[in-house]
């Protein structure tokens, strides 16, 4: 299915929006063809952690989208191989699980297509084909076992399969139990009066009209369908020199429709005060930035900076529990293997 943006929808949905509050599942669901074992979450924890499948055996998925934090690397771009800089701030990867498309403009339908898109990127992980990550893949022997363990004996070791496992592993990254879940599930003392008066400025601004949902990145779609809107779209409100929100063409760029300018997936607001810097350029340093910057360009409203303060305190209010995260046992390196 192709995405359609969701442009003249938008416009409908900011004024026709009614508040949905919905607390943040504890797990994700996974696809019938591939179900979540604990063995290819081991699989691909290791190879989500694992650099020796770039170029410079120096970049990996958690270079860039750091778990022990907020799934990010807070640099307004990242770097990948040969300290070449990206053009686009790295999504976190927490609750990722729970987005309809995946990368800054949907190219990716799900998780394990995305899986695989930056292994040969030239900036970010650098191979020279699918082809020659999967010869490394199979030139590293202590990884057979775990295959066998997570898809059965027999020629396994495959990018189907490495790429299964990682997304088995991301679908664990949730966030669950945020004191505004707790809040919405029945506990009243659970915000702040401060985030209490923000979650109502949220709604009455027209934030829903995008930001809704369990993630706060829209309406629940079909894997692949995506939600998408204009960004900015009041070009004329907001210093957009100083944020530089119109440089990247955004989605226009993968599919070179002229309707997809400036068009963007829905990102999640959960955990934010963990992935600074915002946008998808990194230009936005703070949230309070953010959030004035969005009511300008997304809903011609200029907010008060106590209206902005107490936004900011209900979007902190998203921050969950981050289940723990510990470092992977790698299978060791032949000498050959980066010659």
């Amino acid at each position: 299915m192709k995405p359609i943006p969701l442009i003249i929808l938008w416009s409908f949905l900011a004024t026709n929006a009614t508040a949905s509050w919905e607390s943040l599942p504890e797990s994700a669901p996974s696809p019938a063809d591939n179900p979540t074992t604990a063995e290819k979450i081991e699989l691909g924890k290791m190879l989500f952690f694992d650099p020796r499948f770039s170029a410079t055996g120096t970049v990996s998925c958690f270079s860039c989208h750091n778990v022990m934090e907020g799934g990010d690397d807070h640099r307004s771009v990242s770097i990948g191989v040969h300290g070449q800089v990206g053009g686009r701030n790295a999504p976190t990867v927490w609750n990722a699980a729970f987005l309809s498309s995946q990368f800054w403009d949907g190219r990716a339908a799900t998780l394990e297509e995305q899986a695989v898109g930056p292994v040969t990127n030239p900036i970010e992980m650098g191979m020279g084909s699918l082809d020659e990550a999967l010869a490394r893949l199979r030139a590293i022997p202590g990884y057979k076992q775990h295959f066998d363990n997570a898809f059965g004996a027999g020629d396994n070791v495959t990018m189907d399969n490495a790429a299964k496992a990682i997304a088995a592993y991301e679908r664990t990254l949730i966030t669950p139990n945020s004191p505004y879940d707790q809040y919405v599930n029945g506990d009243k003392d659970a915000l702040s009066a401060k985030a209490i008066r923000g979650m109502d400025s949220f709604e009455s601004v027209g934030c829903l009209s995008c930001h809704s949902g369990a993630a706060f990145n829209g309406p629940a779609m079909p894997a692949g369908a995506g939600f998408f809107v204009k960004f900015p779209i009041f070009e004329g409100k907001g210093d957009l020199d100083k944020f530089d929100l119109l440089a990247d063409a955004g989605r226009f760029e993968s599919t070179g429709i002229e309707a997809d300018k400036h068009v963007w997936r829905v990102p999640t607001l959960r955990n934010l005060e963990f992935t600074a810097p915002y946008f998808h350029n990194g230009s936005a340093k703070s949230l309070d930035d953010a959030v004035l910057v969005m009511a300008q360009v997304q809903l011609n409203r200029d907010l008060e900076r106590g209206q902005v303060a107490d936004i900011v305190s209900f979007l902190e209010s998203l921050t969950g529990e981050f289940p723990a995260q510990t470092m992977p046992r790698l299978p060791p390196t032949p000498g050959d293997l980066l010659d």
